[in-house]
């Protein structure tokens, strides 16, 4: 096994047990990690991954470890980081669901969630700043930022606020050249699959967006037609909010509720593939994207409304997590410990997040 590989697996590991606190969380403790302490890359290629891993649908920071392990090792570590990242959430998950349908009642996490919600949010912004930075190239790209955050604080949806920013920046700055557009690829399943599998590789393959977009299609594919309840689906959010990992991996619970053991695996492994196939495609598209004047440009806008975004979700979190002094404590003590030792290992954040909430929560 090379060292590469090796590094891999022991970053992804870990994070697939620490990475808390949904998409944007996550993708800044990659960034901390992987730029930040073990400079696998610039600040530059991390933001050309994740503007391509926001160009295709499916859950965004698994795509991001998919193409962050591709980067570093090959298909290997394509393969090592995607699985690394998703299997520990899926097999807590697992183990939640199963007490879930023998007792009927989620564990008492409250106090944990509690402190590393605000913790997280100091991750965000110190992995935000940076990526801001380096992603305003020109003043141009400064306005186009400027209106991306402005359209994400409204709350326009995100992938029309990437791919606006991309169309209008490629138009001013190339809009001689020759348009060429992007085919969707379609992948065709000749396999015998369940209909729980059916279902959760529908949504893997056309979702954009966060977790709680996720959660709506649920409600119009299982809710409505019965095979879900509303509470199940609302303890499967809870689940997936306090769960290391992808907050995807709540399809876990969802598929062991409807079938057991058998419909966790297939709700799981139908939501997952579309994300590796995705990244294994574009992966070989995003050198050649760089090599053109006008889908470089296009790049470059999508990773300045990228950073929109991940703010906008970040404004967002701080307005429902932070309201008492004792949020705001650990909040403050969070970002502190970041800006006095910027090459901390983010997972530590975490913990003190987690104790210091449960301490706190007493009180």
């Amino acid at each position: 096994m090379g060292k590469s590989l090796k590094e891999v697996i022991e970053v992804f590991a870990r994070l697939g047990i620490t990475a808390f606190g949904g998409p944007a969380a996550h993708i800044a403790m990659m960034r901390q990690e992987l730029v930040n302490r073990r400079r696998w890359m610039d600040d530059a290629e991390f933001l050309d991954l994740l503007g391509a891993t926001n160009l295709i649908p499916g859950p965004n920071s698994t795509e991001m470890a998919i193409h962050l392990g591709k980067h570093r090792a090959g298909w290997k570590g394509l393969l090592m980081a995607g699985l690394l990242f998703i299997v520990p959430a899926v097999l807590i998950t697992g183990v939640i669901a199963w007490l879930y349908k023998e007792y009927g009642s989620l564990p008492q996490i409250q106090p944990f969630i509690y402190g590393i919600k605000p913790a997280i949010i100091a991750v965000i912004i110190f992995a935000v700043l940076p990526l801001a930075k380096a992603s305003v190239k020109n003043n141009l790209l400064g306005i186009i930022a400027v209106i991306a955050v402005v359209a994400a604080f409204l709350g326009l949806h995100e992938i029309i606020v990437l791919f606006g920013a991309g169309a209008l920046y490629a138009a001013l700055t190339y809009g001689n050249d020759r348009l060429m557009l992007l085919q969707p690829l379609l992948i065709a399943a000749t396999l015998s699959e369940t209909r729980i599998f059916l279902i959760f590789l529908k949504i893997g393959a056309i979702l954009y967006g966060s977790g709680y977009v996720l959660f709506a299609f649920i409600e119009t594919e299982l809710v409505d037609t019965g095979f879900l309840t509303t509470q199940q689906l609302a303890d499967a959010i809870a689940v997936g909010q306090f769960t290391p990992g992808p907050v995807f991996s709540s399809v876990t619970f969802i598929g062991y509720q409807l079938k057991g053991i058998s419909g966790a695996l297939a709700a799981t492994t139908g939501v997952f593939l579309p994300s590796f196939i995705f990244v294994a495609l574009i992966s070989r598209i995003v050198p050649k994207i760089r090599t053109s004047k006008l889908f470089a440009a296009f790049l470059d806008a999508v990773n300045v409304a990228s950073v929109a975004v991940i703010a906008s979700v970040c404004w967002q979190m701080g307005r429902e997590s932070i309201v008492s002094w004792q949020a705001a404590v650990i909040f403050i003590v969070s970002a502190i410990l970041f800006w006095r030792f910027p090459r901390i290992n983010s997972a530590l954040i975490v913990v003190f997040g987690s104790v210091a909430g449960w301490l706190l929560y007493m009180l």
